[in-house]
C-alpha cells in the first residue's frame, strides 16, 4: 500500500498539470529537465558471428566479431519514437544493422523516398561510424551525428 501511495504521489502532478519538471518549478515541456541526463549504455561484444539483437539500452558500443556481422533493431512499428545511438568501436570490421518487421525499412534522414533493408556502421569511415536511429512507427530514420 505504501508503494501505491508513493507512486500515486509521484504521478499526481503529471496527471493534473501534464508537465513534469525535474530540478525546475516551471516546466516548459511535458518533461523538463534542468540538469544532466544519462541514458543506458550497452556494449555488444559478441564472441562469435551470430546475429545480435539490440534491445536493452539507448547508446550501444558495437564491437563486431567479423566484418558484416548483423545487429538487429526491434520492429519500428512496435516502438514509435524509440531512439538508438549505435557506435562501431572496431576500427576495421563493419557492422550490418538490420531490423525485425515485415516491410520495415531504413531511411536516411535526407531521403524520404528510397529505403533500404540494412545500414552499415563502418569500422573505418568516421561519417558512418556512429549513427542515430529513430522509429517513426513504421520505419527507422537514421543519420550521423555530425562528428
Amino acid at each position: 500500500m505504501k508503494l501505491f501511495s508513493l507512486l500515486f504521489s509521484l504521478m499526481l502532478p503529471a496527471l493534473i498539470f501534464a508537465q513534469v519538471g525535474i530540478n525546475t518549478t516551471d516546466p516548459q515541456s511535458t518533461l523538463d529537465i534542468n540538469g544532466t541526463l544519462s541514458v543506458k549504455h550497452t556494449k555488444l561484444e559478441p564472441t562469435d558471428a551470430t546475429l545480435q539483437d539490440i534491445d536493452d539500452g539507448v547508446y550501444f558500443s558495437i564491437d563486431p566479431f567479423s566484418s558484416g556481422q548483423q545487429f538487429r533493431l526491434p520492429d519500428a512499428t512496435a516502438y514509435p519514437g524509440r531512439i538508438y545511438i549505435l557506435r562501431n568501436i572496431d576500427n576495421s570490421n563493419d557492422a550490418s544493422i538490420i531490423t525485425l518487421g515485415t516491410g520495415v525499412e531504413f531511411f536516411a534522414g535526407n531521403n524520404s523516398t528510397t529505403g533500404t533493408t540494412s545500414v552499415t556502421l563502418s569500422g573505418s569511415n568516421i561519417t558512418t561510424k556512429t549513427l542515430i536511429f529513430i522509429s517513426d512507427g513504421e520505419n527507422w530514420t537514421y543519420g550521423h551525428l555530425g562528428f
